[in-house]
């Protein structure tokens, strides 16, 4: 029986999607700024 994909560790997870990553790019700046705009409890992971 093959291993599960998902095997889930934080630092990789907040390098790759965490704030400071969203806001090093234009597109992220984006993805935030339109969940702030939806009201979103939570802005990133």
């Amino acid at each position: 029986m093959p291993k599960r994909t998902y095997q889930p560790k934080r630092i990789p997870r907040q390098r790759k999607l965490g704030f400071m990553a969203r806001m090093s790019s234009r597109g992220g700046v984006r993805v935030i700024r339109s969940r702030r705009r939806k009201g979103r409890w939570k802005l990133t992971v």
